[in-house]
């Protein structure tokens, strides 16, 4: 076997998956810290050295999942909150989505927002800018029901983030074996979303007064 083959072997982009794979199954049910380069290498049938092949360290492993799991989440929901339907759909679709990836991918998602706090500073600030991002685009749906009047949320920002607990926390108790498929879950979890953010009775809320509004939509839509 010549060297060259062996440097392709060694840098072959499969075993870039492979190590991916292995360090997010370790670090999801070890933690970052308790799990050495030895176990990853181990884990996606690799020398110990195979690691710094591609990646600087195992922090920069971690970095790299963070980073495209949440790129992965941020235009799952921009797709989500771009659909059609008013801001009780477009919300709706948008918790199914959030639901159903935190069930399907309980692994990767219990690494990418369980062990943030394993990145360096600059690491952190760079994720952080993506889970701003993904808290925003949710927030502006949020808005939208409020200024139609069919939510009833006074601090849209706060119940933006228990919306995306409700789904990141999947994550942390699902498992495969669970009676209920990601497609249930997310039916579900959509519901009782819709269920926090509606007003007692549906009534419409007038976001300028906070109070139940007796006009019609159509009516709202005519003094603006």
């Amino acid at each position: 076997m010549t060297t060259q083959h062996i440097n392709d072997t060694m840098t072959d982009p499969t075993n870039r998956t492979r190590l991916r794979e292995a360090a997010t199954s370790a670090f999801a049910e070890n933690g970052f810290h308790a799990t050495t380069t030895r176990d990853i290498a181990a884990a996606a049938g690799m020398s110990p050295a195979a690691l710094y092949i591609h990646h600087r360290s195992k922090q920069d492993l971690l970095h790299v999942i963070s980073r495209d799991g949440h790129q992965e989440v941020l235009q799952l929901v921009r797709d989500a909150s771009a659909s059609s339907g008013g801001p009780e759909d477009r919300l709706a679709e948008v918790i199914r989505a959030l639901a159903a990836y935190h069930a399907e991918n309980h692994t990767i998602a219990r690494t990418v927002n369980y062990e943030i706090h394993s990145l360096s500073p600059a690491q952190q600030a760079e994720i952080g800018g993506l889970r701003t991002a993904v808290l925003r685009e949710v927030q502006a749906v949020v808005e939208d029901g409020v200024e139609a009047g069919v939510f009833d949320a006074p601090d849209p920002e706060l119940t933006t983030l228990v919306l995306l607990s409700l789904c990141v926390d999947i994550s942390r108790w699902y498992e495969q074996d669970r009676p209920w498929s990601p497609g249930e879950l997310s039916d579900y979890a959509s519901v009782v979303a819709l269920n926090a953010v509606r007003p007692r009775s549906g009534q419409r809320i007038d976001a300028a007064t906070r109070q139940p509004s007796t006009r019609s939509a159509s009516e709202r839509m005519a003094t603006r």
